[in-house]
């Protein structure tokens, strides 16, 4: 399977993952520096020639590109090479239909996989017409091919209400969290998000050295070792060049990252290319519309660094970031502090008066407020209270006409 890179060396190293994380066992690589793209072929028409040498040498499964390509290259570049040609938004649709494991990821996938393959529908009906040949059947390859779009359009159609659905069923659930304080980890995928999700909740979420091991949003209670009620989200690892209708589709799952408190980015500081990884990762934030929220940078697996200037610059370049090892444990209370300390930065002083028969009460506000202090008096209870302006909206909600507020 030779993969066609015009970039960079940590993209070809990451297209190797990525076709490795697909199933496929890479056998060559051919790179090109490219100053015009050819509309027909990407390449120009020496490369094509080169590949295609190297193909018949090595009789692979597929040729893989780094670079997306329009439906007209990859239709002339099967015709050349007699084989399959993906590109890598496509090897990227094919992890994720590998690995969704759960209703909601299933259809974010398909969906996505199937807007992307509505316009290359002619490479994958172009033998139609040399199979059904006859009289009475010219152009059915054509025929084919308008009942398969009308089909997938169909099929879009319905798995857009269903995620609408999935979307109302989201937002059920994330209304019932109002006034919980929320810290959702992001960053690149295979940076540790998922292990630094088992260490701070004590979950058994799935952890594999692969690229988008994840797909799901998993939301925990954080509780080794911590005071407030905190919960925390694992979400899908981000990759440069994600496909567009990827992020699209997958709306709802990243909505636990645009209605979080806090954004812990997870660097996997070991990584030789970690700078541009962030960068990609900043990069998507950005275009999600969550770079204005607080975010804390913290640089894992410490412990395998070959030198620790690496990880002294990078708290240098980035203040207010920490160091941690989700295997060896370091630095974990320091991020547990971090966490404390933007939680605490939201909450504000009050003072709630109950009366003894509200006592049972108290038990329930614990869940959206930080209970400092219980006075018992003997006309009822003082409450000294810490909490956010979301969590008093909710407890004044709950409680209503059973309480009096004195600020």
């Amino acid at each position: 399977m030779p993969g066609v890179i015009p970039s960079s060396k940590i993209s070809l190293v990451e297209l190797d993952g990525l076709a490795t994380t697909a199933q496929y066992e890479p056998v060559a690589t051919l790179t090109q520096r490219l100053t015009v793209i050819n509309p027909k072929t990407f390449l120009g028409s020496g490369k094509v020639e080169e590949i295609k040498q190297a193909v018949n040498h090595h009789k692979p499964e597929a040729v893989i590109f780094d670079e997306e390509l329009s439906p007209r290259q990859n239709r002339e570049l099967e015709n050349i090479f007699k084989c399959k040609v993906m590109d890598r938004p496509w090897v990227i649709l094919e992890i994720f239909s590998n690995h969704a494991q759960t209703r909601e990821a299933k259809t974010q996938v398909e969906l996505a996989r199937l807007k992307y393959e509505l316009p290359r529908l002619t490479r994958m009906w172009g033998h139609l017409s040399r199979q059904r040949g006859g009289i009475g059947m010219k152009d059915v390859g054509e025929t084919q091919i308008q009942l398969d779009r009308r089909m997938i359009r169909h099929q879009i159609h319905k798995l857009e209400k269903k995620l609408v659905q999935i979307d109302k069923e989201k937002k059920t659930q994330r209304k019932s969290r109002t006034g919980t304080y929320k810290v959702a980890l992001v960053g690149y995928t295979n940076t540790g998000k998922s292990t630094l999700m088992n260490c701070l909740t004590g979950a058994d979420t799935l952890i594999e050295n692969k690229l988008f091991a994840t797909l799901d949003s998993t939301v925990r209670k954080i509780k080794k070792n911590f005071p407030y009620p905190v919960l925390l989200s694992d979400t899908v690892g981000l990759i440069n060049k994600l496909p567009h209708d990827l992020v699209a589709s997958f709306k709802s799952t990243l909505d636990e990252v645009r209605n979080a408190d806090l954004l812990i980015h997870v660097v996997d500081i070991s990584h030789d290319k970690y700078a541009e990884q962030m960068q990609t990762t900043d990069n998507l934030l950005r275009e999600m519309g969550v770079n204005e929220l607080e975010i804390l940078t913290v640089f894992n697996k410490v412990d395998v660094l070959p030198k620790i200037d690496i990880l002294d610059q990078a708290l240098q370049d980035y203040p207010s970031s920490i160091g941690i090892s989700c295997h060896s444990g370091q630095g974990m209370e320091s991020l547990r502090k971090k966490i404390i300390y933007h939680y605490e930065k939201k909450l504000a002083p009050y003072r709630l008066s109950l009366k003894h028969s509200q006592a049972n009460l108290i038990q329930e506000i614990r869940k959206f407020a930080l209970v400092l202090k219980a006075d018992y008096k003997s006309d009822g209870v003082i409450l000294s209270l810490r909490l956010s302006s979301e969590a008093k909206s909710k407890l004044q909600s709950l409680l209503k006409q059973n309480l009096d507020f004195i600020q």
